[in-house]
């Protein structure tokens, strides 16, 4: 498992030197990274996620799936607080330790390593984890926007307009109706045209996303990243202590291995980019926020396999 993880993430590093080198040639502008990522968010991430759906219906793969949205939720709320511990003052490092890329990195590798199987398991995770983001974790992040915690920082947005934005996240609608298909069968016996649309859509995720990760990449002064105590620490609770407490919080409860292990590799990925997208959406250190996600991002290139290896020792798969 640890070996596929550390290929996975090898090549996943040559597709982030493409994004890196592209940008820097001036093949990709920055409007034209906006582009790839939005085209990412709302099309190929959620055609992975219904894809992962396109199963024969079964009640075990119904009990597998309530078991990783329950483990999912478990998962997302003990990395809340352990960051909470950790920082308790809130604000973009609590939300960087927080939340993994579990959509743009974890994805692919659950998917190399696991299978669909493990990409359908983690959809369970991704609910609760895209709730909680938006309802818990941008209120959160605000603490400190704007250098102080100001009253413009905590302007409440209304119950309507919270609710909307999270039914329309395009992650939450693929994965409703994903499991709309999964649970009438109507994903089997879809025509084969539209299968084949889909499946080759959603085969592209893993060299996009990272193509888009090396576009930010190559914005970053590496240099000083790696100057930046404070950017240890942070990294430190996101690829380490949280894998850890995950995989010993997980190893010996009696669920299916796969599903345990898609935690735990969802947890282990690094700090997500919605860190970065939602400090600038909120006035917070937007410069800071892509710091988070470029230096774990490169730091999880060493440190992911040793953390997958570890888990692999107590949930073998």
């Amino acid at each position: 498992m640890a070996l596929i993880i550390l290929q996975q993430i090898l090549v996943m590093a040559l597709y982030m030197l493409i994004g890196l080198a592209l940008y820097r040639a001036g093949k990709i502008t920055d409007e034209g990274s906006e582009t790839l990522a939005s085209l990412l968010a709302y099309v190929v991430i959620p055609a992975m996620l219904v894809n992962s759906f396109l199963v024969e219906y079964s009640p075990e793969k119904l009990a597998q799936f309530g078991w990783s949205f329950l483990l999912g939720t478990g998962t997302v709320a003990l990395s809340m607080l352990v960051s909470t511990v950790v920082f308790r003052k809130g604000g973009i490092d609590w939300f960087a330790a927080a939340y993994s890329n579990a959509g743009f990195m974890g994805l692919p590798l659950i998917k190399a390593s696991i299978g669909d199987a493990g990409v359908f398991f983690l959809v369970g995770m991704l609910i609760p984890f895209n709730v909680s983001q938006w309802v818990y974790g941008c209120k959160n992040l605000k603490k400190g926007a704007k250098g102080e915690d100001t009253e413009e920082a905590h302007e409440r947005v209304p119950l309507a307009q919270t609710v909307r934005q999270l039914v329309l996240n395009p992650m939450v609608l693929a994965s409703a109706g994903g499991f709309v298909l999964f649970a009438t069968g109507l994903g089997t016996n879809m025509p084969q045209i539209l299968r084949t649309c889909i499946s080759g859509v959603a085969s592209v995720n893993a060299p996009l996303a990272m193509i888009v990760l090396g576009v930010y990449l190559a914005k970053s002064n590496i240099a000083e990243l790696f100057r930046t105590k404070r950017l240890y620490f942070v990294s430190g609770v996101r690829l380490m202590l949280i894998p850890v407490i995950t995989t010993l919080a997980l190893a010996f409860l009696p669920v299916d291995n796969s599903i345990k292990m898609t935690m735990v590799i969802a947890s282990a990925a690094p700090v997500g980019a919605n860190v970065a997208i939602y400090s600038q959406l909120f006035g917070a250190d937007y410069v800071y926020a892509c710091k988070t996600v470029t230096h774990s991002t490169l730091l999880s290139i060493a440190v992911m396999p040793l953390m997958i290896f570890f888990a692999g020792l107590l949930i073998p798969v």
